[in-house]
């Protein structure tokens, strides 16, 4: 008795199994067709992707917060008086 439920099981897994590889082998022939539905909508080929986007807009400087910024990088010696000078003059003239 033994010997009938193993192969029962044996042969329901190789079913199993073959349905599987046989679903896997069509879904692959037909990928990225058949899967989207455009074969069913009567499209021949898929429509072009949506635009992009458009890029963000450049956030807007705070003028004095950029000022106080420099100002607190020449106090620490990291900007030069020359550096400070040209880099506030950008700032100022944005």
């Amino acid at each position: 008795m033994g010997m009938v439920r193993r192969r029962t099981r044996r042969r329901t897994m190789m079913v199993a199994g073959g349905m599987a590889y046989a679903a896997g082998r069509r879904a692959s022939q037909d990928q990225g067709y058949a899967d989207q539905g455009y074969a069913d909508a009567g499209y021949d080929e898929a429509p072009p992707p949506p635009p992009a986007p458009p890029a963000p807009a450049p956030a807007e400087v705070d003028v004095a917060s950029e000022v106080e910024r420099l100002s607190s990088l020449h106090d620490s010696g990291a900007l030069s008086d020359e550096e400070f000078a040209e880099m506030k003059q950008k700032v100022l003239n944005a």
